[in-house]
């Protein structure tokens, strides 16, 4: 019984081969697509064909380059844009799809244990007391320790006699989020005009300061957290079946939750550090990967961080496009795809079990 009970999570990964291959090709398919449209489309409006002679122009394939205000344009704003939505929107994507794995909850996200709200109290912070001992970096750094240092005060205060309970440990990310909530408007009430605007602009989400150094910052936190999360993969697979039954399987369930959480934490303080507070892709991406793959881990960890750069580019280009030339905040346009969505998937889960217990 036991060898059949740890080969079912495997199964789960191996019994479609082809869809998983189909969705992989798809998601590649529409990353690639969006990274070329999102290149070219813009208040300065570059043809596709340009964009790839200019590409292959700079690694040595041909092509030619592009006079002297498109090259700057596509390399200097297009594509530094372009590869941070893929690094921020692959990191919330991923951390997402490890949070439910961790929390056996379709519904948990990466703002639930406050890490989000955390990094925001350190970027906020940063700009209401004019902070510059960092320069240019110091809001990145700041937002970055501070989601750090929230998630390991959640996980602190949500052990006891050595275990920590999920339940404690969502509660506790509630109550944290509700005091960083209350920080925050603390230092807006002591912020002038200026710092107010500012604030206001990173709260709501954007990537329209992308500069290549900012991608530098998120690059190292996000290939590594991205390259360790497969890595978990089947012990997310064997603790669906419940703490006991992998726990009897020789799955260490409080060494693997702390090392999820501490993947989540890097993953999603990285990404806010960078880009601001952006809700509700590390939620729907992984589920619905789920509803059209299965729950095996083996490819929804890396499937969540290839949807969630696709659902972040394509976002991007839509808050760019769509009411230009003024630009729509991202963090607003995800909230208000995502909300309905979640209502949906309340609404879905609660039919399912006949009502809440």
């Amino acid at each position: 019984m036991t060898a059949v009970r740890e080969a079912a999570p495997v199964a789960v990964a191996r019994t479609r081969p082809g869809r998983t291959l189909t969705l992989t090709a798809c998601l590649l398919g529409a990353l690639l697509l969006l990274a070329l449209l999102s290149a070219g489309l813009g208040a300065y409006e570059i043809p596709l064909g340009d964009v790839l002679a200019s590409v292959r122009h700079r690694v040595g394939l041909g092509g030619h380059p592009l006079d002297r205000s498109a090259e700057s344009v596509l390399w200097n704003i297009r594509f530094p844009r372009v590869v941070l939505a893929l690094l921020v929107g692959a990191s919330l994507g991923c951390a997402g799809a490890l949070m439910q794995g961790v929390f056996g909850n379709p519904l948990a996200e990466p703002g639930v244990i406050g890490i989000s709200a955390g990094a925001a109290v350190g970027a906020v912070g940063a700009i209401a007391l004019g902070l510059s001992f960092l320069g240019g970096w110091t809001v990145t750094a700041c937002a970055f320790a501070a989601g750090l240092l929230t998630v390991g005060l959640v996980y602190a205060l949500s052990r006891s006699g050595g275990r920590t309970e999920v339940v404690t440990l969502i509660l506790t990310g509630i109550a944290v989020n509700a005091f960083a909530g209350a920080l925050i408007g603390l230092f807006v009430f002591f912020a002038d005009n200026a710092q107010i605007t500012q604030i206001t602009f990173w709260q709501l989400g954007s990537l329209a300061q992308a500069t290549w150094p900012k991608v530098l910052a998120v690059l190292p936190c996000a290939l590594l957290g991205l390259a360790v999360a497969p890595l978990y993969a089947r012990r997310l697979d064997l603790l669906a079946l419940g703490e006991r039954p992998a726990r009897h399987l020789g799955v260490d369930v409080e060494r693997l939750r702390a090392a999820l959480v501490l993947v989540v934490a890097l993953l999603t303080a990285a990404a806010v550090a960078v880009a601001g507070i952006i809700t509700f892709v590390g939620l729907l991406v992984p589920h619905l990967l789920r509803m059209a793959h299965g729950p095996g881990h083996r490819f929804l960890v890396p499937g969540s961080a290839l949807g969630g750069a696709v659902v972040l580019m394509a976002g991007d280009l839509a808050a760019r496009t769509v009411a230009a030339p003024a630009e729509l905040p991202l963090g607003v346009l995800t909230a208000l795809i995502g909300s309905p969505f979640f209502f949906w998937l309340l609404r879905r889960t609660r039919r399912r079990h006949g009502g809440w217990a």
